[in-house]
């Protein structure tokens, strides 16, 4: 948030309505920490392909447990990423998708990914060597 903008009565935005991810309290700060959280990304990256039930979603996502996954899917729903589905079956039948910010937010998250899927080579020759200045 800045102090720089005009008073809301010259027409100008108000410190609630500048986002600057710097700021501790600025939203954007929030929700940029819940989907790069340990499991955000996973989430978000794992529902691009369109709707998904719980229990597969947590199978997608290796060694996420029932009650992170749980936490990190009303974290994103309650930003606006992810939208929780009951259909009136017998059981009911929850599906998660991605809300269009979702779907923006997991298309840079795909690139992201990509790049570093790309670079593992790369990666685990500068820990190796890493590693070896370490020990020497």
């Amino acid at each position: 948030m800045t102090t720089d903008a005009p008073p809301v009565e010259d027409g100008g935005p108000t410190d609630a309505m500048v986002a600057d991810v710097f700021q501790r309290d600025c939203t954007s700060r929030h929700v940029l920490a819940a989907v790069t959280g340990r499991w955000g990304v996973l989430t978000v990256a794992g529902l691009r392909d369109g709707a998904v039930r719980f229990n597969a979603l947590r199978r997608r996502i290796d060694g996420v447990s029932e009650k992170m996954l749980a936490q990190t899917l009303q974290a994103l729903e309650r930003d606006g990423i992810v939208v929780r589905e009951v259909r009136a079956t017998i059981p009911p039948h929850v599906e998660y998708s991605l809300t269009d910010l979702g779907r923006r937010v997991a298309d840079r998250l795909a690139d992201l990914i990509d790049v570093l899927e790309g670079a593992v080579g790369e990666v685990e020759a500068s820990q190796r060597a890493y590693d070896a200045r370490r020990d020497a």
